[in-house]
This record gives structure tokens, C-alpha cells and sequence, in this order.
């Protein structure tokens, strides 16, 4: 009975404005491939170039009803290996993948696969960005879908997995990957 009264308040108080639920969220990639400008543009809502991240950072953003403590944590090869310690306390997960890095799409689908197969992990929603499609070079989300081996790996596990393919510098198309971010956070 408590549950229930407390859960109709938090709905009205959310429907009102009033309440704010919080959620941990990970951006993760490899290095190059546009945490830091996803970042800075949500929180800024602006575009600017940025260094390259050698040390974790965060922002508390809003989301919706949800006030969402965001960690870019790097993606250079020694900042992926602290990756696993920040997994305990998320409850999502943004995977950016540059679309015109081909070179890099095999490194990054490996990447994509160790997280998936975490068992610890495996019931947390997780929204793949494929970035800068307004390159040259870049592939259409086909291509990337092979690329990355998505499908297998959507179908696998028991998570909300879903690619998106944007372009954060001209702020087309991440818009839908955070709406399905923040639908799979409210739902938990």
C-alpha cells in the first residue's frame, strides 16, 4: 500500500514538474569518435573542439523528467580499461561509433561486443551512435550494422539496444537516441 501511494506521488509530482528521477548514464567509444562533443552540447548547447579526454568527467543534465548524471569516461585504449569500474553504479549506456573511421570499426565493434557480453551488465538499455555522417567517407547505418555485427548482438541479449545515426557537430539525429535513452531510464 505505501508503494503505491508514494508511487502515485512521484507521477503527479513528475507530471507537475516537481520531481526529477536520477539515472547514471555512460558515454562511451573509442577515442575520436564525439563523447566529449555530445557532452559539451547538451550541456551547452553549443559546438566546440574539444581535447581529448584523459580523464573521466561529468555533468548532471535533464532529461525530460530525469536528472541524469552523464560520465564521459575516454575511449583511448588505457581509459578503456577502467571502463568495467564505473558499470556497477549505470543504468544506461551511449556507444558512439565514428561512421567515417573505417579503419576503426572493427576495434570498435570489439569494444561493442565486450560490453554486451557483460553479464553484469546485460539487462542496462543501450543507444549506439553512429557519428558524422556528415563526413566524407562515412557509411549508411547498413554498413554499419555489419560493421559492428549489431544485429547479433541486439538479438542476444535480453537489453533495449537500438542504433542511431547523427551528426552531434550539426545536431541532427542524436535527438532520437536520447528520447530512447530517457524512455528506457523512466521505464526502470
Amino acid at each position: 500500500m505505501v508503494s503505491y501511494i508514494t508511487g502515485f506521488f512521484k507521477t503527479v509530482l513528475s507530471y507537475l514538474g516537481l520531481y526529477s528521477k536520477k539515472a547514471n548514464l555512460v558515454l562511451l567509444g573509442l577515442d575520436n569518435a564525439g563523447k566529449s562533443t555530445l557532452l559539451h552540447k547538451l550541456k551547452t548547447n553549443t559546438v566546440t573542439q574539444t581535447k581529448p579526454t584523459y580523464h573521466p568527467c561529468s555533468e548532471e543534465l535533464k532529461l525530460g523528467n530525469l536528472r541524469v548524471n552523464t560520465y564521459d569516461l575516454g575511449g583511448h585504449e588505457s581509459a578503456r580499461k577502467v571502463w568495467n569500474d564505473y558499470f556497477p553504479a549505470i543504468d544506461g549506456i551511449i556507444f558512439i561509433v565514428d561512421s567515417a573511421d573505417k579503419k576503426r570499426f572493427d576495434e570498435a565493434a570489439e569494444e561493442l561486443e565486450k560490453i554486451c557480453t557483460m553479464e553484469s551488465i546485460s539487462k542496462l538499455p543501450i543507444a549506439v551512435l553512429g557519428n558524422k555522417v556528415d563526413m566524407d567517407g562515412s557509411v549508411k547505418e547498413y554498413d554499419l550494422r555489419q560493421a559492428l555485427n549489431f544485429d547479433s548482438l541486439k538479438q542476444k541479449g535480453s537489453r533495449q539496444m537500438e542504433l542511431f545515426m547523427c551528426t552531434i557537430t550539426k545536431d541532427a539525429g542524436y535527438d532520437k537516441a536520447l528520447q530512447f535513452m530517457e524512455k528506457e531510464l523512466k521505464d526502470k
